[in-house]
């Protein structure tokens, strides 16, 4: 019998690679989407590798749609071997300028989301005493990125609870792992253009936040290495908790871990752009210039 996955978010981007790249691999696929009409390219793409994924309606920000979606999905199924938490929102804002409802709107998919899926899936899997849940991260669950408050307060968050819920879960023969991509080819870059910019004060933030942006997109790496990495956490006999995949993303977690404190606030106090640049390559390894 296959095993079964679950991905959250498979309509585009990380999420349709993952999903397709688990049923190629042998496994019984269900992909949540929020609308069964938007999901051409997926059953498209799907199709052209030989690969089947199921679909199934669920938005991760409602209580009520997931509570639905997995009832369907476990009545279809009969079990789930493999959560991955994929779906997910941008958003980007300084803590001056950022509401409490973005912050809200923002975890409510990007840990709220997962928290609700999980929720879903544990106590099966705790009864069998197996089981896999992925949480797709990003590099910025480790990075405080500039001009990315709710965004990366999200990841930030979704990390904790990952981290603890390995631990938590642990003795019951259930493997948790943490996927960190940095940028990696997705629609979620085009719907994340906005910078609110109330006072006029952030400017330099934004423009770096953007310009950051415009090199990510320019080098940004193939989804489907995100799913190949998802599928190692899943199969290898040597799990680990955190596998960081894509553009810049080794280079910005292991250099941010270098860095002091001291350091980390003297590269946003650089007023220069070209100098805080320099920095930022510096630091990171990453050339993110003009």
């Amino acid at each position: 019998m296959a095993e079964v996955a679950v991905v959250t978010g498979a309509n585009s981007g990380i999420g349709r690679a993952t999903a397709i790249h688990l049923a190629k691999q042998g496994m019984r696929v269900l992909g949540t989407v929020r609308s069964e009409g938007k999901a051409e390219k997926l059953n498209a793409m799907a199709k052209q590798a030989g690969a089947s994924v199921e679909l199934v309606v669920m938005d991760v920000a409602s209580d009520e749609s997931v509570q639905r979606g997995f009832e369907e999905i476990h009545a279809r199924a009969g079990r789930v071997d493999h959560l991955v938490n994929n779906a997910g929102v941008g958003g980007n804002a300084v803590a001056e300028e950022c509401t409490v409802a973005l912050y809200h709107d923002v975890m409510n998919v990007n840990l709220y989301g997962a928290v609700r899926c999980i929720h879903a899936v544990l106590p099966q899997m705790r009864a069998r005493r197996s089981g896999t849940i992925v949480n797709v991260s990003s590099v910025v669950g480790k990075i405080a990125a500039i001009g990315q408050q709710p965004y990366f307060t999200s990841k930030w968050a979704l990390e904790g609870m990952s981290e603890g819920l390995a631990q938590e879960v642990a003795p019951f023969g259930i493997r948790v792992a943490i996927v960190e991509p940095g940028l990696t080819k997705s629609a979620i870059f085009a719907k994340n253009i906005d910078g609110p910019n109330k006072t006029g004060a952030y400017d330099a933030h934004y423009r770096r936040l953007f310009q950051f942006y415009a090199v990510g997109i320019a080098n940004a790496t193939d989804p489907f290495e995100v799913g190949a990495v998802v599928h190692r956490a899943i199969t290898t006999r040597e799990p680990q908790l955190r596998y960081a995949v894509s553009w810049g993303a080794r280079e910005m977690i292991e250099g941010r871990a270098r860095m002091s404190d001291r350091e980390w606030i003297a590269l946003g106090a650089i007023e220069d752009d070209t100098a805080y640049y320099d920095a930022f390559e510096k630091h990171f390894g990453v050339r993110i210039h003009p």
